[in-house]
């Protein structure tokens, strides 16, 4: 089919449907050079349990599927007080490319976004990825005054230096989603946690882990960190979420999940979402303690990296993941805001 036989009368924009998977899945693959299904049937399957949390259509010519967009509400992530989107991920029949489909796939997230009240767009892409970062420069992305940070998943040779009370958040995106809540371990990475005693969040947790966030915070997030503690329950292979405990109380905890289908993803990547320790408990080993056991599990399961997202203005926070042995990421944080009265 000749590119531009694809016309705005042609194309059809409709929610993305189950049926749609297979069609899905062919797209991405022509684009990615492998197949995902698993991570695509997985975000398929979240949306149909947590319908108000995503956004995701298709563009249909005549009766076959041209491309698809998703993307995930953000509530409580990077610190925010109203809901943004993330837009993860987005796919074009190769023959149909440059036909505007990708655009009206955008404009109707974009109306979707306008109608749910959401503040902002966001998204990320690895700097080398120049198709992608034209196309988010074309839609009004800018760069976010934030900074992705990552590091190699080696247990036992990070350098953690100090540790403090603090509340971390990543962005939301898509995952080849792998099982990394158990807790193996071995005695390489016991002593890093002898600073608290890490096991696995339970619902019972909810309400100390909502107090300590609250108290780093100052904002009650209990139906944030609930709807992720959920997520977890409901399937431990899109999250982990551990927490530690000293002198018989929770005193910190960690969320993570896999991700592998953001735009440039190539190998499984692990991204904290949260990470908290209660200020009584700072400096004692706590924040140390949750990341071993984190690098533990990711070890175990042939995770190679971990990353997550951090306000550039967060000195305190970037500087214990960079005692951590983070370091910036060869990916960029987009944002695309709202215009006043839009």
């Amino acid at each position: 089919m000749n590119t531009h036989a694809a016309t705005d009368a042609a194309v059809t924009v409709r929610a993305l449907a189950a049926d749609d998977l297979d069609a899905v899945v062919a797209i991405d693959a022509a684009i990615e050079g492998r197949t995902r299904r698993d991570y695509i049937e997985r975000r398929l399957a979240a949306a149909r349990r947590e319908p108000a949390a995503h956004a995701q259509f298709a563009a249909v010519v005549g009766q076959s599927l041209a491309g698809f967009i998703l993307a995930r509400v953000l509530a409580g992530e990077f610190g925010r007080r109203r809901p943004a989107l993330r837009l993860e991920l987005v796919g074009v029949r190769n023959d149909l490319r440059h036909a505007g489909i990708g655009r009206r796939l955008f404009d109707a997230l974009d109306t979707w976004a306008q109608r749910h009240g959401m503040a902002e767009m966001r998204t990320a892409a690895e700097w080398r990825h120049t198709d992608m970062l034209e196309w988010f420069d074309s839609l009004g992305f800018d760069l976010a005054p934030d900074q992705i940070v990552d590091t190699a998943v080696e247990p036992g040779s990070w350098r953690p230096e100090r540790d403090g009370p603090v509340a971390l958040e990543a962005g939301e995106g898509p995952g080849h989603e792998i099982d990394y809540g158990r807790g193996e371990a071995n005695d390489h990475e016991r002593v890093e946690r002898d600073g608290a005693d890490v096991r696995s969040m339970v619902p019972e947790d909810l309400d100390a882990i909502a107090r300590i966030d609250r108290d780093i915070t100052g904002r009650d997030r209990h139906d944030y960190i609930a709807a992720r503690l959920g997520e977890a329950m409901d399937d431990a292979g899109v999250r982990v979420s551990l927490t530690a405990r000293r002198d018989g109380a929770i005193v910190g905890y960690l969320m993570a999940r896999a991700d592998l289908g953001d735009f440039g993803r190539t190998e499984p990547v692990a991204v904290i979402d949260t990470l908290g320790v209660d200020p009584e408990y700072a400096r004692r080993g706590v924040g140390r303690a949750l990341l071993a056991q984190l690098f533990a599990n990711l070890g175990a399961l042939r995770v190679e990296r971990v990353e997550t997202i951090v306000p550039q203005r967060d000195l305190a926070l970037l500087g214990f993941l960079h005692a951590a042995g983070f370091a910036p990421s060869q990916r960029l944080s987009f944002v695309r805001a709202r215009e006043a009265g839009a």
